[in-house]
């Protein structure tokens, strides 16, 4: 017989499980959504549509260190934004790609990118250096071991307007030579011109870039490096009491893509130095790369790669670094960097 305490009991049962039963339910209701949610999210993130990241290099040692990671795209490996690569002759070539929108990034001479920035009003930002010192005083003699054996000499140059012309004439007015009177500077419009004069003229001097020294050196190799400018230039700076190097070569990016696709361009970057720092570490391989990629011969990108300064540098270093360079620019022309110096929102640091 069920008794009326055994009655309450069974009722105080049951409602106890339906409680249960009903804080459970509101528990795994209130966990549904949020589960729901981070599926809905991870599935818009793999069904949006890759960013199209559109790159050019300078056919040289910018170029060379991106070889990897253009090869990384063309083998299918790297499909996380929608990359595409063109490789141009001159920086004459890339500025009006990045001016009309065509392309994102660039790698182009130092200076051009303070240049560019002060032209557009500030519609482009450095995202890294990519290359030091890769100037060269070569020689058929051995006269020139030091800046001032230059005194009475003539040097041919491609770059008149570019990094070759001012990196040269601060050596020289730091070594106490006047560009003007003390050296007689033929500037040609291709660095082939320079290799001929120099062959042509057992006197002349030329001042080469790699990996167009040892493109020369393979043709004549009586051709002689004499002067390393990288060198030249971090000795005049520190004769200043200054901590300088020579920066030939930076990368840079059109602000208003920077704004709208900050993710898609901290992966380029991520895969711009894994694929510099392959390019250092791996000689022979990048050789390869780069004879692939029509950018010099295999076999002199494997004999230039060491002397081609190639690097990544980023955030505040890269600042630190390149705002010096710069500076010292300045001082020597204004209209080297563009008429003045760039501002802070010129240097991207994520």
């Amino acid at each position: 017989m069920l008794t009326r305490s055994k009655f309450l009991q069974l009722v105080a049962c049951g409602l106890g499980s339906i409680a249960l039963t009903a804080c459970g339910s509101q528990k795994s209701d209130d966990a549904k959504p949020a589960a729901d949610a981070k599926k809905d999210d991870d599935a818009a993130k793999a069904d949006a549509a890759p960013v199209a990241v559109r790159a050019a290099a300078l056919k040289g040692p910018t170029a060379m260190g991106l070889v990897k990671f253009m090869s990384e795209v063309d083998d299918g490996n790297l499909k996380d934004e929608d990359y595409s690569f063109q490789i141009v002759a001159s920086a004459d070539e890339v500025a009006p790609l990045i001016s009309k929108s065509e392309v994102d990034i660039a790698a182009v001479p130092a200076n051009l990118a303070s240049v560019l920035y002060n032209k557009t009003s500030g519609a482009v930002r450095v995202i890294a250096i990519n290359t030091l010192g890769v100037l060269y005083i070569c020689e058929l003699g051995d006269t020139v071991h030091t800046v001032a054996d230059l005194k009475g000499k003539t040097i041919y140059s491609a770059g008149k307007g570019a990094t070759p012309e001012y990196a040269l004439e601060y050596v020289l007015k730091a070594n106490g030579l006047d560009p003007e009177t003390d050296v007689t500077i033929e500037w040609k419009s291709e660095h082939s011109e320079c290799v001929a004069a120099l062959t042509q003229d057992a006197t002349a001097i030329a001042m080469l870039p790699q990996p167009f020294v040892t493109t020369a050196q393979a043709k004549n190799d009586q051709i002689r490096v004499a002067l390393d400018l990288n060198k030249e230039w971090a000795a005049a700076s520190e004769a200043e009491g200054k901590d300088g190097n020579l920066i030939t070569g930076v990368a840079i990016v059109r602000s208003e893509f920077a704004d709208e696709h900050p993710e898609a361009l901290s992966t380029f970057l991520e895969h711009y130095q894994e694929s510099v720092e392959f390019v250092n570490a791996n000689t022979d391989d990048a050789a390869a790369l780069v004879g692939k990629y029509d950018i010099v011969p295999e076999a002199v990108a494997k004999k230039a790669l060491p002397a081609c300064n190639i690097t990544f540098v980023s955030g505040d270093d890269m600042k630190v670094q390149l705002g010096g360079y710069l500076e010292e620019l300045a001082d020597q022309n204004a209209q080297a960097v563009g008429g003045k110096l760039p501002g802070d929102d010129f240097y991207y640091i994520a």
